[in-house]
């Protein structure tokens, strides 16, 4: 799944996004881009999971 996450602008923001991914699914294959605000994502976690804890680390995500 790819995801827009508007506020990760750094490489400190990708790191939280990616522990926050892997809290939820601890195998996930988790690739960020700050530059552009993107997260590709490889996971069994569905859509719905991960946008809560995005959410709930302060790193709302958009699909897409």
């Amino acid at each position: 799944m790819k995801l827009t996450i508007e506020n990760m602008t750094c490489g400190g923001c990708a790191k939280s996004v990616t522990r926050a991914i892997q809290s939820v699914d601890p195998n996930a294959k988790v690739e960020t881009s700050p530059a552009i605000r993107s997260v590709e994502i490889e996971t069994t976690a569905t859509l719905a999971a991960v946008q809560q804890v995005l959410e709930e680390a302060g790193y709302p995500a958009t699909a897409g």
